[in-house]
């Protein structure tokens, strides 16, 4: 066996995982390849083992009351999955709704200010409408200049006696 295969400082890292079944299993096969081949790296990850069973040995000290009510406090408060899940809900539901109510808003603007300027503000065009007899004779009534010419010719007899 080739003793010049030793373990790098990752593979030292990965062997606590690898001993508590939590390793990939990629990784696993890379290790036990390596441990196959390396004298100290066998030396290594059962120097490691005894050293967990020995420690199972050891007696444990029981958890004091303060530190059971600790946790179990923290274990009720924290969500579950499922409250979780309404909660996220929730939150979607929120901005949903924010985002309707944002374009209701936007909606009844935009509706108001077309009402605003179709009702409120003059229409050019209307008053053109209105006014199209002076807009069709306009070149004739530049033409006369002024009402002082209008007043004279209708105090003149010349218009009265065709008429009459």
């Amino acid at each position: 066996m080739a003793d010049h295969l030793r373990l790098t400082a990752d593979e030292r890292a990965d062997l606590v995982a690898y001993l508590d079944g939590e390793l990939a299993e990629d990784r696993v096969r890379i290790l036990e390849e390596k441990l196959t081949r390396s004298l100290s790296g066998r030396r290594e990850i059962d120097s490691l083992r005894s050293t967990w069973d020995l420690l199972d040995l050891l007696p444990r000290p029981p958890a004091d009351d303060a530190f059971t009510e600790r946790t179990l406090t923290l274990a009720s408060e924290r969500p579950d999955g499922d409250d979780r899940l309404v909660g996220a809900a929730r939150v979607v539901v929120r901005r949903l709704v924010s985002l309707a109510v944002a374009l209701v808003v936007l909606a009844l603007g935009g509706v108001s200010g077309y009402a605003a300027t179709r009702w409120i503000w003059p229409d050019p065009t209307a008053r053109l409408a209105r006014d199209l007899t002076i807009a069709e004779r306009l070149e004739d009534y530049q033409a006369v200049g002024s009402f002082e010419f209008l007043r004279r010719l209708d105090d003149s007899t010349l218009f009265k006696e065709a008429s009459d």
